[in-house]
């Protein structure tokens, strides 16, 4: 059977899903990566069963191979101390105040899954497809500068993540340099619908008409991001 006929999502809605996706999460951020230490800080007991938080888990038949979280309820407070440091065009604090901004992260796929764009593709249709009905209009989401399994190229050059900012501090154990990056959702619609052929096929399955709607007007050529988009160029991907 092929890789894509037996792959599924769920959507994580109790303490065994919960356990499924801090499997993925102890091979990959505490095993390979050691950049968490401790299961709660994985995935906090607090966060299950929130309607501001919903985790993924995609699996191969019974195996969790991959999983993401989609935070609805950004804790601007935490993000102060930071220290971001605007590349320019854009104040990040006024454009997360201003819009509907879910923050997309603790993104991670097993090792022997990472040359799979299905697994990566099976659990961003379901992500976005839950936030584009819940009314929010963008993403934002933090990757390590340099860091080997990087997805800079992928979410600049496919999606269309703009960088926006940079910090040296964040929730996980890597000393790497954060950039911080943000998606229009209808920008990245259009672009993956113009160029993505399989890609945005594969992306977009089975989503109902009433989400196809919400994009069906392009978003206007300049947008919000587009001067912060220019800077690209000065964050080196090294990935």
């Amino acid at each position: 059977m092929a890789l894509s006929d037996r792959l599924r999502v769920i959507r994580v809605t109790g303490d065994a899903d919960r356990m499924l996706a801090i499997e993925v999460m102890r091979a990959t951020y505490q095993q390979e990566k050691n950049w968490i230490t401790r299961d709660e800080k994985l995935f906090p007991d607090d966060e299950l069963g929130k309607n501001s938080v919903s985790w993924f888990v995609v699996l191969d038949g019974d195996r969790p191979v991959g999983t993401l979280r989609v935070l609805y309820d950004l804790p601007l407070d935490l993000y102060k101390e930071y220290g971001f440091k605007n590349l320019g065009g854009i104040n990040l604090d006024e454009f997360i105040r201003r819009n509907r901004i879910a923050e997309i992260g603790r993104f991670a796929v097993l090792p022997e899954y990472r040359r799979h764009m299905m697994v990566v593709g099976a659990l961003m249709r379901e992500a976005s497809r839950e936030t584009v009905e819940r009314g929010y209009t963008h993403y934002v989401t933090d990757i390590f500068e340099g860091e080997a399994h990087s997805p800079y190229n992928f979410h600049t050059r496919v999606l269309g993540f703009q960088p926006v900012a940079t910090h040296d501090t964040g929730e996980l154990n890597c000393p790497n340099r954060r950039i911080t990056l943000i998606l229009e959702l209808k920008a990245g619609y259009h672009r993956l619908r113009e160029h993505g052929g399989w890609l945005f096929r594969f992306f977009t399955e089975g989503w109902p008409s009433h989400v196809h709607e919400k994009f069906a007007v392009p978003p206007p050529p300049n947008g919000a991001t587009t001067e912060a988009g220019k800077k690209a160029a000065s964050v080196p991907a090294r990935n």
